[in-house]
């Protein structure tokens, strides 16, 4: 009986050493299973581009920049997401920063060439930028639809021209001359005299660059 009461203690001690080592075994292997999931999950959505990344949705460069930016109007037909529906000279008269372009525009009788033009960049001088110009000289060019359309012409680029591109670039305008951009960042500068004030504003067939100077013709 001694011994048979030996042999049952033996074991029991034994079964209790075994079954904390196994229950541990089994934790161990389930902790790796779910890290393993977890780890393939986190692979899974890093793999994945979120909206919000440049890979999917509106990243940074593809919104307005500049400093003017912050007067165009938050609602209403003048604000950015207005403009994003109206051809560009209607987007144009929505924002009291170009009534004097908008003016222009309507003396060349250019309004349906712009709004009927597809994937096009205007380059817009703000009404401070047509107030550099002598107040005589300007109102000469206004009387002369020659010249105005050859000007206002000279601010349109037959393509849309994104942020990226402004960096370095020689672009050939409507009016069949050479316009060129430099600069970086959310700093550019159009022909070496004007300078992006509000960049990258998107009506529905073009994009706008509104400079603080009128480009004209160089003599």
């Amino acid at each position: 009986m001694s011994t048979l009461r030996f042999r049952r203690a033996a074991l029991a001690v034994t079964a209790a050493a075994v079954l904390p080592l196994a229950l541990s075994a089994c934790s161990n292997d389930m902790d790796g299973k779910d890290k393993d999931k977890a780890s393939d999950k986190a692979s899974s959505s890093e793999a994945k581009p979120s909206k919000d990344s440049a890979g999917g949705g509106m990243d940074a460069m593809a919104k307005p920049f500049g400093p003017a930016c912050a007067t165009v109007p938050k609602g209403g037909k003048g604000s950015f997401d207005g403009m994003a529906k109206d051809p560009v000279a209607t987007a144009a008269s929505h924002n009291p920063a170009l009534s004097t372009l908008v003016t222009a525009v309507k003396k060349a009788g250019l309004v349906d060439t712009l709004n009927g033009a597809k994937d096009i960049t205007v380059f817009a001088p703000t009404n401070d930028a047509f107030g550099k110009i002598p107040k005589a000289q300007l109102d000469k060019v206004l009387a002369d639809k020659t010249m105005l359309t050859k000007i206002l012409t000279g601010h349109v680029v037959g393509e849309k021209i994104s942020p990226d591109k402004l960096a370095d670039g020689s672009f050939d305008t409507l009016a069949k001359n050479k316009l060129t951009t430099s600069g970086s960042g959310e700093s550019y500068m159009v022909d070496g005299s004007a300078n992006v004030v509000c960049g990258n504003v998107q009506t529905a067939n073009a994009t706008v660059h509104i400079i603080d100077t009128v480009l004209l013709p160089k003599k």
